[in-house]
């Protein structure tokens, strides 16, 4: 390839097939899911502990390191995999609809050629945002089964699909998909502003280099989930409510976004919407650096050969 011919990696280039888009992003959500997942887990029974029953009147451990520790003699480290099927199937096709509606919505709002700036930060923020209101309407069902699983772990995928369906009916797949945008769409947004100003920054040159991907990946995962935090701990509540293993009645019956609000406060105060920030964020970091690195890797790979 001539220096005339250098690609700018945030975008594939014009000529470059749906297919080659779709594929670079089933391969970034499946590493990045898969990679990261125990972390989710753990962050998971963090944030539903104050909801949850207990046996033997034992303390729910608080900390993440404590809890780590008690899932680890009681239940095996392995448990912290329960659940990754679910998130695996949803995960492939929401990705590849997630990456080829941001690549098409920048497009066509950003014309590379004849655009006199380098940096467009809220036209890419605002492809960003798009992007996950098309991928949450096929993850959030996924989502939900995956949490149901890493709070009760003796049942499997399907079963728990059907459990929910049975009993709470088709809207418990949906319950929480107003909140998961209210979450994601600014995390999408400043995930995308953050990553594409990132890497012009530190790779000016636009040349593909995975060691800067993976860098600028890992600081717009940590800043977008830190500040999201707060969401997503009613998105958890939303989520888990019709689980067996909630015993509250306050937790039981919080299907809406206020009532979810309103319960871990009650129950918990301010603190209680920080629940999980720790392994969100050790979580995201390397997962939003993961699918960035798969992502530009995938595209450089489908590209040239």
């Amino acid at each position: 390839m001539e220096s005339s011919d250098v690609i700018d990696y945030e975008a594939l280039p014009d000529h470059a097939p749906l297919a080659h888009q779709l594929m670079a992003g089933a391969f970034a959500g499946i590493a990045e899911h898969s990679v990261i997942f125990p972390l989710d887990a753990l962050k998971t029974r963090l944030q539903a502990m104050h909801a949850i029953s207990t046996t033997g009147g034992q303390p729910i451990p608080s900390t993440m390191l404590r809890q780590l520790s008690s899932i680890s003699a009681q239940e095996g480290s392995m448990v912290l995999w329960k659940g990754v099927q679910s998130v695996l199937l949803g995960a492939g096709p929401a990705h590849a609809v997630y990456f080829a509606t941001y690549e098409m919505v920048k497009s066509f709002l950003i014309d590379e050629a004849t655009s006199t700036s380098k940096y467009h930060f809220f036209k890419t923020a605002f492809s960003g945002a798009t992007a996950t209101i098309a991928a949450d309407a096929l993850m959030n069902p996924f989502d939900v089964i995956k949490q149901r699983i890493q709070l009760n772990t003796n049942i499997s995928v399907w079963d728990t699909a059907k459990r929910i369906y049975s009993k709470e009916g088709f809207q418990a797949f949906y319950s929480s998909y107003p909140t998961t945008l209210a979450i994601n769409i600014p995390f999408a947004a400043f995930n995308f502003g953050i990553y594409d100003t990132a890497t012009r920054y530190f790779n000016p040159s636009g040349v593909y280099n995975p060691f800067i991907h993976c860098l600028c990946g890992g600081i717009s995962g940590a800043a977008c989930a830190g500040l999201t935090t707060p969401l997503d701990c009613i998105k958890t509540a939303l989520q888990v409510r019709g689980s067996e293993k909630v015993s509250m009645e306050v937790f039981k019956q919080a299907d809406t976004f206020k009532k979810a609000t309103r319960a871990i406060y009650q129950v918990y105060g301010w603190r209680g919407f920080w629940s999980g920030v720790k392994p969100r964020i050790l979580a995201n970091m390397p997962a939003t650096a993961i699918s960035w690195t798969a992502y530009e890797f995938a595209k450089h790979f489908l590209f040239h050969y």
